[in-house]
């Protein structure tokens, strides 16, 4: 994907993908326990809200953030300082499927909105050496949440992302990789608008203005058009859940 298109339409956005700080502090309360100075490492952070809740949740961690984009990390640098904790989130430039990091260096991963890019099968495979034995992993992924979604909205993520499972598939998958599903629930609808497609849409015109020349714009804003009306009309069928494991100790 253009940088440029990213930037233009995603950099500037509260987040990157649905999702909402009281989601974030449910499922970390839902841990069982963590050492008192843990290692959180937030794969695919964005401009990182969930890495300061992380932060501000656990006061003696030290959270390492990554992602691809230098321009969301520098957001996050700033909202770090400004929340007083930059001296405890530490952000890198790295490719998920391509981490630089020892085995066993953290006590907790954090994936909100992420794992989808290499897909979740491929992404418990790729991070499970980077987890401490007996650590965890926390990530979001979308879910068909009925039997039966309707065939426009099979037929939109057959197109964007036909990994989609439903919520017991999913956990079906998990039980297989050697980690025990420790904790699940479902986003509500709000995360998908309060602070991702709502300020999305006023972005967007803009965003298009800007990017008007560059090639392949204007199918990615039809995209983006169509994913946000897709939302709209089947929210119902779909969403994102969030799943808590804990590696083999």
């Amino acid at each position: 994907m253009d940088e440029t298109l990213m930037g233009a339409l995603f950099f500037g956005l509260p987040r990157q993908g649905p999702g909402s700080d009281t989601c974030t502090e449910k499922m970390f309360r839902l841990l069982p326990g963590l050492p008192p100075d843990p290692k959180i490492l937030d794969i695919g952070c964005g401009s990182g809200k969930q890495t300061l809740v992380l932060a501000r949740l656990a006061p003696d961690a030290q959270v390492t953030a990554v992602d691809i984009f230098q321009p969301v990390l520098d957001t996050l640098d700033t909202r770090a300082r400004k929340a007083s904790v930059a001296d405890r989130i530490k952000t890198v430039r790295a490719s998920m499927d391509s981490l630089p990091f020892p085995p066993g260096s953290f006590d907790l991963i954090w994936a909100e909105g992420s794992i989808f890019v290499i897909g979740v099968e491929a992404g418990i495979a790729a991070w499970k050496k980077f987890i401490r034995p007996g650590g965890f992993l926390a990530f979001t992924e979308a879910c068909w949440f009925v039997d039966a979604p309707s065939d426009e909205v099979r037929g939109f993520w057959e197109q964007c992302y036909p990994q989609i499972r439903s919520v017991e598939e999913t956990r079906a998958l998990i039980s297989r990789t050697g980690y025990q599903l420790y904790a699940d629930f479902s986003l509500p609808p709000s995360t998908w608008w309060d602070e991702y497609y709502t300020p999305m849409l006023a972005r967007l015109p803009t965003a298009r203005e800007e990017c008007r020349d560059i090639p392949g714009a204007a199918e990615f804003f039809t995209g983006i058009d169509q994913e946000i009306e897709m939302h709209r009309r089947h929210s119902g069928d779909y969403g994102y859940q969030f799943f808590l494991l804990r590696a083999p100790a």
